[in-house]
């Protein structure tokens, strides 16, 4: 026995195309949504066909056009099923003695609604004295009423007309729905034809062998046609704007740290920047302190020694902090709380060349703080950090390379005010002003390194190094328009969004 070919998509556009050629023999034209509504089927499936035919060439001619439609929504199919909201109100409404007006709203559907009509239509009035008992009572004015409203939607479901005062209110009530139907029409092509003859979509091997090919009909090749877009990974917006900035850096002659340890030593993270141990940022409630590895051992010991004698009692014009410093808690292990600790490493290095050279050095990573979770804030973000060392700089070439970095990135309006870091004096804090939001709006940090941080590690006296920051989502988040920092980092990022997101071109 023959096997039935299974109903697929493919064979109903078929069998509906081969319809509509026949429809067309016998009328000169047809309409796809008025086809679709006259046998039952889906209009989409109906358009697909007509999309079919059309690819043969002349056999048809088509024509698009829209057709505006009312249509009610569940809440107007109810209104016809059961009455209006008014209608059903005023029903619940007892004829003679009334009903309290708190058990209408409790047990009548959408009694608000139907209240407000059914007063403003004269059926029902309100009784709000004292004599009235139990609060206030409705009563029926009117001994009957006709629903209106049920008859009008009834007539527009069965097809008729209504005027457009009534459309108006019953779209406003949202009784109603205005739909937009594109259809087809179709009609006979020059090269008209009953019966849809297949056409060969490829050459095969076995065409040419036989020489079949030469009686076969060909379908034309689109070269219109789209093509399926290729699978690949896609780069998350916060990857696309921190490869602009690190291009702007590497444009500035900046050469990259090496970033790839998140893990720290208290050392490196706080004392070696001549962060007093007793800094409020040092504290559980503001740093992510390790169990396991709890400590680190591996330190220059001699330089660990210059930067505990500076903390205790000063140097290099400083009188330092004037405290007990341990070596216990300069050992803790903790996740990084800024990118500075790789700047310290990197600074250290260059003090024990024997010969200083100008150095222009840079890093965007991670960094962990033990923040309260909000829609600007999250425990983890991406610092982006700039450090120029060289002999005898000032605030001044601070504020210059700052205007260059920023002007790079399309920033051209910038405010500096004065601020306290530990580890640098003087410090600024950098603000842009926003055309969107009408104010200044803070970017970064900014500042010369201490004394007490630098000449521990080695370098020369006359040696300073200026350095900024700023974190990565802030500037991705206004270039991408997102308001909410979880939408752009965190488990609810939305994978289309990191899909179809366009690409960073700053304004530069």
């Amino acid at each position: 026995p023959t096997r039935a070919r299974p109903c697929t998509m493919a064979n109903k556009s078929e069998v509906i195309a081969e319809e509509i050629l026949q429809i067309l023999a016998t009328r000169s034209e047809l309409d796809s949504y008025q086809y679709a509504c006259e046998t039952g089927r889906d209009h989409q499936v109906v358009i697909g066909a007509v999309k079919s035919l059309e690819s043969l060439g002349d056999v048809v001619s088509t024509e698009q056009q829209q057709l505006e439609r009312w249509e009610l929504t569940d809440e107007g199919n109810n209104v016809v099923e059961y009455g209006s909201h008014e209608a059903r109100l005023y029903n619940a409404v007892r004829p003679d003695e009334g009903t309290l007006q708190s058990e209408l709203m409790s047990s009548t559907p959408n009694a608000k609604i139907g209240f407000n009509k059914a007063m403003s239509s004269g059926w029902l009035r309100i009784d709000k004295s004292p004599s009235a008992g139990g609060g206030p009572r409705v009563f029926r004015k009117v001994s009957s009423i006709s629903d209106s409203v049920q008859e009008l939607l009834g007539t527009l479901k069965s097809g008729g007309t209504l005027n457009e005062e009534s459309l108006k209110d019953f779209k406003k009530r949202k009784l109603i729905a205005n739909l937009i139907i594109k259809s087809f029409i179709v009609r006979q092509g020059p090269s008209f034809v009953t019966k849809i003859k297949k056409q060969e979509t490829e050459l095969t091997a076995e065409m040419l062998l036989s020489g079949s090919w030469k009686t076969k009909e060909f379908k034309s090749y689109n070269f219109d046609a789209l093509g399926a877009p290729p699978t690949c990974g896609h780069f998350h917006p916060l990857m696309k704007v921190r490869t602009e900035i690190r291009q702007v850096f590497l444009e500035m002659g900046f050469s990259e740290m090496p970033t790839n340890n998140f893990i720290e030593s208290s050392f490196w993270n706080f004392d070696a920047l001549f962060q007093p141990q007793q800094h409020p940022a040092r504290d559980a409630h503001d740093t992510f302190f390790l169990k396991d590895p709890q400590y680190s051992y591996d330190f220059p010991m001699e330089y660990l020694e210059r930067v505990k004698t500076t903390h205790q009692s000063g140097g290099f014009g400083s009188i330092g902090y004037q405290y007990d410093w341990k070596l216990e808690e300069a050992q803790k292990n903790i996740l990084r709380t800024h990118t500075t600790a790789v700047s310290a490493r990197m600074l250290y290095k260059i003090g024990q060349q024997k010969e200083f050279t100008p150095v222009k050095y840079f890093s965007i990573d991670r960094v962990f703080r033990n923040e309260t979770l909000d829609a600007t804030h999250l425990a983890e973000f991406h610092q982006i950090e700039g450090v120029v060392a060289d002999y005898d700089i000032t605030l001044g070439d601070l504020m210059g390379i700052l205007h260059s970095f920023f002007s790079k990135m399309g920033i051209e309006r910038l405010k500096f005010k004065p601020a306290y870091n530990p580890y640098t004096e003087p410090s600024m804090e950098v603000f842009s002003y926003h055309n969107g939001l009408g104010k200044w709006v803070e970017i970064g940090n900014s500042g010369v390194f201490r004394p007490e941080m630098l000449q521990p590690m080695g370098l020369p006296e006359n040696v300073s190094v200026i350095a900024w920051g700023l974190s990565l989502e802030r500037p991705t988040m206004i270039k991408y328009g997102l308001s909410n920092i979880r939408e752009l980092v965190g488990h609810k990022v939305n994978l289309e969004m990191v899909y179809k997101n366009p690409i960073c071109r700053l304004d530069k």
